[in-house]
């Protein structure tokens, strides 16, 4: 058995954002897929998997019952296919911001939900905003509190632009030009982040007046212009928002950046090389960078693997 292949997703922007009503852009993000298998003889890795999704099966059987109305799975099968075996194979890397258990909840529901909303049909709004509260409600058993976008994202396997909170919509971003020097690439900060625990420590801080304020003033402004920007294929415009951005998540959500990534940070922002900012909740992962010239950010941050993901 081998079922259909799910992507990794990044969100370009957004992150934390969204929580707050920001808009948001995730793309989905090939390079990385997992899809559900049964194998003869299961590495170690393979029976890890299968444990956590006979666990993740009986939190889906309890989810059902408290919300018939949202969505049924086939669940004998799901238990069945657990019981003889089935895992999820993938090459998603966990805990790097690139949307690992978005795929698996993808890949369950594509499998197994009984009335499922599909992607070869006219996916209206309200068809979009159903399948993200479904999403929602499945992933949240990996990470407390989930939006549900990153499951979205791996099942349509389109851009997604998140207006707000109840507006969301497939959409079509700038095709790349391979030749390109401007790039948007990624950085493996070789640690593993933990999403529950930035998801809470960014809800203490919106305790704070002083941090509120600077979130609306300053934080989704330029989020919200950097969406625009990137859509409409302002360059220009998107480097100078980005730039903004990088230095306002460098000042405010410095616990969420590995401290060995402090300087790099500034280095970019000083230098106008490369500009830094999230991928995903941050503490470990991976981390996002935009450039104008991919070769000067290869040169300036030449103790790093970069891996290319746009290019302009």
């Amino acid at each position: 058995m081998k079922g259909p292949l799910f992507y990794s997703k990044i969100l370009l922007f957004g992150e934390y954002g969204i929580i707050e009503d920001s808009k948001g852009l995730s793309i989905p993000y090939n390079f990385y897929k997992g899809t559900l298998k049964v194998s003869e003889n299961p590495s170690n890795e393979a029976i890890k998997s299968n444990e956590s999704l006979l666990r993740f099966a009986s939190y889906l059987s309890q989810m059902q019952k408290d919300k018939p109305e949202l969505v049924s799975f086939d669940l004998a099968a799901l238990k069945n296919d657990v019981a003889s075996g089935m895992y999820f194979d993938s090459s998603i890397p966990q805990g790097y911001g690139v949307g690992s258990s978005g795929a698996l909840v993808a890949a369950i529901y594509d499998k197994y939900a009984t009335d499922k909303i599909t992607v070869l049909e006219n996916l209206t709004r309200e068809k979009l905003l159903k399948l993200k509260t479904i999403f929602s409600n499945m992933e949240s058993f990996f990470h407390g509190k989930s939006s549900g976008l990153d499951p979205l994202n791996s099942y349509l396997s389109l851009p997604i632009l998140i207006n707000s909170k109840d507006n969301i919509e497939p959409t079509g971003i700038p095709s790349q030009s391979v030749d390109g020097k401007g790039a948007v690439f990624l950085i493996d900060s070789g640690i593993v982040g933990e999403t529950a625990p930035m998801v809470t420590l960014f809800m203490e801080s919106l305790k704070d007046n002083g941090f509120r304020k600077m979130l609306k003033s300053q934080f989704i402004k330029y989020t919200d212009d950097c969406v625009e920007n990137f859509l409409h294929g302002d360059v220009k415009s998107l480097f100078a928002n980005t730039k903004k951005l990088s230095k306002v998540v460098l000042s405010h959500f410095k616990p969420m950046i590995p401290e060995q990534f402090h300087q790099v940070w500034q280095k970019g922002i000083d230098t106008n090389d490369y500009y830094l900012k999230l991928c995903g909740s941050g503490g470990g992962g991976y981390i996002l960078g935009f450039t104008q010239d991919i070769d000067k950010a290869k040169e300036s941050l030449k103790d790093y693997k970069l891996e290319v993901v746009y290019q302009f």
